[in-house]
């Protein structure tokens, strides 16, 4: 077995490497940031005719959706599934096909695409409503009322968003009356806690951790989480869950080609230090090799606290009243990441297109709390596994005879702060010892469902909320951008068209995280930012059926 907590930069390398003399100026709009945020809001303007230009600091593209190579493996580091996706008629779906081309496939996982455990009992999540709720009725035959009252408000709930991305997208004095009419219309409970909502109908703990076992995918466990992000989350999955055919990768893949139209391009190292002001206007960027580049719509993908906190000049940040809202939102939860590599395929080692979720008890608050004060001596309280080479039907047409896992467990920027000035792949030997530790504990978690893998195991490499700051640019490895509370949906602020002229936001803070999220902001922006043409895409995608 190897291990390497400082390899040699990826092969997968997506974008043309930034050179000033390669920009294709002038351009109508700059992209800061290649997340699915970013390449949708750049793919659907260049839809409408605008030539856009994207800058990505890192040495290839897609953010969260990238992909990398080491050691003859591939994993992505966040498109673990995505939902929505199996009928062609579906928004997500249809909004992949139109930014990719239709170039873009999908592979669906196990019906039981999400296996969770609480203790040492399991439960499936089946896909389908029907299956679903029998499932749910198997496991829980003396709650059905409670189950059919849950779907019918996670329902409600998702639907919700719809009424908030509107508000987002209008002007202002039709979204006052949107926002009107929504709250008239919203029953109180909509925008409580999951766990709020979820214990007014059934006190039953059990299933209120099994319906809750996704939480994982916002960062916030139940009692802190809108019942709006649970909503959309469960909906999303409740036809299965899909993997891109070719990997995470296939998405700036093809959503590049899209952007490239017009003229337009994605470059890769190319770090932007500073958003230009002039006469109170955003009108370009500087780029850290001082080289500047105009363009009337500045669009970030960057997350608030960076447009705000580093990229635009302070003066300005703190005229336009931004610094002050930035304190009242809060940032997603750190992790770590594994990516393991086996020397054997997924059919052979018996890895299955099930998501696993191990959690120590159906407390999921309680047992957070405890390992955030001792991790030493208490048990992981989540850990997320996925088998990135078993859910990809075109993993052995790259690598033969080889397997992938990934492992995602909670872990907190302070244990690794201590760290986070010294340059990337080399801060020492104790960081690296604390990695291994980590490294160690996470593997016997795994081992303890798939004792076959012991001793299979080729190569591992553990990444820490540092390498998150390092390679996204989220300082405390926040991986979800913002906290997803009751009060994040009140946020007015939290919209595509900043009160700058010229400014715009996308990606994940502006709706919700998750690749659908970002990708449904970084539409909203290219119809705020589109004018009168960005209404085309919003009769298109917006519109009820």
């Amino acid at each position: 077995m190897t291990t390497r907590s400082a390899p040699a930069p990826s092969t997968i390398r997506i974008g043309r490497r930034y050179r000033p003399n390669r920009l294709n100026t002038p351009y109508d709009a700059i992209v800061i940031g290649s997340g699915i945020g970013g390449m949708t809001a750049a793919a659907c303007l260049a839809e409408l005719g605008r030539r856009v230009v994207v800058l990505e600091q890192h040495y290839t593209a897609g953010g969260f959706t990238h992909s990398y190579a080491r050691n003859g493996y591939e994993w992505d580091v966040g498109v673990h599934y995505i939902g929505d996706v199996g009928a062609q008629h579906t928004m997500s779906r249809r909004m992949f096909d139109f930014i990719s081309g239709g170039e873009l496939k999908w592979a669906a996982m196990d019906d039981h695409f999400d296996r969770i455990f609480v203790g040492d009992e399991s439960y499936d999540l089946v896909a389908g409503p029907e299956n679903y709720r029998a499932e749910l009725l198997k496991n829980f035959p003396e709650e059905a009322t409670a189950i059919d009252e849950y779907l019918r408000r996670i329902a409600i709930g998702s639907g919700m968003m719809r009424l908030l991305t509107l508000e987002k997208i209008l002007p202002a004095p039709v979204a006052a009356l949107v926002r009107t009419w929504r709250r008239w219309r919203s029953p109180a409970w909509v925008n409580q806690t999951t766990r709020e909502v979820l214990e007014s109908l059934t006190s039953n703990q059990k299933l209120i951790a099994v319906l809750t076992g996704q939480w994982g995918d916002n960062g916030l466990p139940p009692a802190q989480s809108s019942f709006i992000i649970h909503s959309l989350i469960a909906r999303h999955y409740l036809y299965g869950g899909y993997y891109p055919v070719g990997g995470a990768s296939r998405m700036a893949e093809t959503i590049i080609p899209q952007i490239q139209k017009n003229g337009g391009d994605l470059f890769t190292y190319a770090s932007v230090e500073e958003i230009l002001m002039e006469n109170g206007r955003a009108v370009g960027v500087r780029m850290a090799d001082g080289h500047e580049i105009r363009a009337p719509i500045i669009i970030s993908n960057a997350g608030v606290f960076n447009t705000f906190g580093k990229l635009l000049p302070e003066d300005m940040a703190r005229r336009s009243g931004y610094l002050d809202k930035l304190k009242t939102v809060d940032r997603s939860m750190a992790s770590l990441g594994m990516y393991i590599g086996l020397r054997d395929t997924a059919e052979n080692l018996g890895l299955p297109k099930t998501n696993y979720w191990l959690y120590t008890s159906e407390d999921y608050e309680g047992s957070l709390d405890r390992f955030f004060a001792d991790p030493d001596n208490e048990t992981i309280p989540l850990v997320y596994i996925s088998f990135p080479s078993a859910k990809d039907p075109a993993f052995l047409d790259k690598y033969p005879g080889r397997s992938t896992i990934e492992i995602v467990a909670p872990g907190p920027h302070e244990w690794f702060a201590q760290w986070a000035d010294q340059p990337w792949g080399k801060r020492g030997e104790q960081y690296e010892a604390l990695k291994e530790k980590w490294s160690q504990r996470l593997l016997e978690r795994l081992y303890e469902h798939f004792p076959q893998l012991r001793g299979k195991i080729d190569y591992y490499e553990l990444s820490t909320p540092l390498s998150t700051d390092y390679f996204c640019r989220y300082e405390t490895g926040e991986i979800y951008g913002l906290d997803h509370t009751p009060e994040r949906f009140e946020q007015r602020w939290l919209k595509p068209k900043t009160k700058i002229p010229g400014l715009y936001l996308t990606g994940q803070d502006v709706l919700t995280c998750g690749v659908a999220g970002a990708m449904m902001a970084g539409l909203a922006t290219a119809v705020t930012a589109g004018g009168r043409d960005g209404w085309q895409l919003a009769r298109k995608f917006f519109a009820p059926a």
